[in-house]
């Protein structure tokens, strides 16, 4: 069964950081592209982030000069580390892999707010 758990949120000032993790089981993590999603209140959810299992990473537009994304293989563990977060940052973060199905998270909340 595969399970994705994120942790990390918070409440944080404007130009502020934070790091997420998110832990990953029931999968062959190594193999596994990860992303990081988010979803603000009243919004879609939209892509942040994503690493493939080589080591490559690429990120929405926002995010860029930001935002890093980064996975421990032997910890089966993907972060995002968000640095000078703007209050437009707040949403719930979610981590996302396919394995012949959409699994994601349950969630964490970011708030950056003064």
């Amino acid at each position: 069964q595969v399970q994705l758990v994120e942790s990390g949120g918070g409440l944080v000032q404007p130009g502020g950081s934070l790091r997420l993790s998110c832990a990953a089981s029931g999968i062959i993590f190594s193999s596994k592209a990860m992303k990081w999603y988010r979803q603000a209140p009243g919004k879609q959810r939209e892509f942040v982030a994503t690493i493939t299992p080589g080591g490559t990473t690429a990120y929405t537009d926002s995010a860029k000069g930001r935002f890093t994304i980064s996975r421990d293989n032997a910890k089966n563990t993907v972060y995002l580390q968000m640095n000078s977060l703007k209050p437009e940052d707040t949403a719930v973060y979610y981590c996302y892999t396919y394995h012949y199905g959409n699994y994601w998270g349950q969630g964490t909340q970011v708030t950056v707010s003064s």
